[in-house]
């Protein structure tokens, strides 16, 4: 039963329970490792904190059920296009399209069912929120494509799991656009550093078979690269703090994540096959840091 299991699930014991055909649905979501929705969650959460109306309890709550539906449904896809280039990867020849154990029929049926509820989150936003929501699909769509035709993928991920914060905060507001600009740059650029740490997993299947990745692509260079992108990051919330509040105090709500962000650099060891995903997974801690940074920034 163990070996249906992918190595990175966060839930065996849990996973291991649920009948055969359940739980091959579930890993095909990715329900079995949260750190996924939590990354894509952690910006709808900044942009409706940042926003400054308060907490926000219900809206938080919508955001985060369309998180863990829509973070479900993009693996389910990607992992349809992937399908043959997984059996070729030792981390990811369990995944259950991958492996023969769901058919892409059903994985077409499950895809539509976790948009069904996105769906029902959609209506829950306004007009303007609602467009900016479905703009992302384009994007989410080509993302697959991208390791194909780019050294950095990682980029193009940072557009897509950056996007709830434009959601967040359009749901709530619709002005100071040059700060949510900043922001939203500086999601990006902190998409791109972790995913970046994600990828250091798969360097050598990547290279045989002919993925591209940022880790692949900054090679032995892929410290200080992680580095950089994590510097661009706070620098770019920074500003967009200032455009916002115009405060140099303000700035000082960010110290904790830049604090834990470089933990993960100082930390980090490309050649310790646990390390990076280790490191990986702690940015659910740095999404609820900057979180933290905003709702101080936002409603003070």
């Amino acid at each position: 039963m163990s070996e249906t299991i992918v190595p990175d699930s966060e839930h065996r014991g849990l996973i291991a329970r649920l009948p055969q055909g359940p739980r091959d649905l579930a890993q095909l979501a990715r329900f079995d490792r949260p750190i996924g929705w939590w990354l894509l969650f952690w910006p709808c959460a900044w942009g409706v904190w940042l926003a400054g109306a308060g907490w926000q309890l219900v809206l938080l709550a919508w955001l985060l059920l369309g998180a863990i539906a829509m973070r479900g449904a993009g693996c389910v896809y990607n992992d349809i296009v992937d399908a043959d280039l997984d059996r070729q990867v030792a981390r990811t020849a369990a995944r259950p399209v991958a492996s023969g154990r769901v058919s892409r029929k059903l994985a077409w049926v499950w895809l539509l069912a976790l948009c069904a509820v996105g769906l029902a989150v959609l209506l829950q936003l306004r007009g303007l929120a609602q467009g900016v929501a479905l703009a992302s699909l384009a994007m989410v769509a080509a993302y697959p494509f991208m390791k194909r035709i780019t050294w950095w993928p990682q980029a193009w991920l940072g557009l897509v799991f950056s996007w709830g914060l434009l959601v967040g905060w359009t749901q709530l507001r619709a002005d100071n656009w040059d700060a949510l600009a900043a922001f939203y740059g500086g999601a990006v650029l902190w998409v791109v550093g972790y995913d970046t740490i994600y990828a250091l997993q798969d360097r050598e299947d990547d290279a045989l078979v002919g993925i591209r990745s940022s880790a692949l692509r900054l090679g032995a260079r892929v410290k200080p690269g992680v580095a950089l992108f994590y510097a661009g990051a706070l620098a770019l919330w920074a500003f967009g703090f200032w455009l916002l509040r115009g405060d140099w105090l303000a700035l000082l709500a960010l110290l904790p994540a830049a604090g834990h962000l470089g933990w993960q650099v100082a930390t980090l060891d490309p050649q310790d096959p646990a390390n990076p995903l280790e490191r990986f997974r702690s940015n659910r801690w740095a999404g609820a840091l900057v979180a933290a940074a905003c709702f101080v920034v936002g409603n003070a």
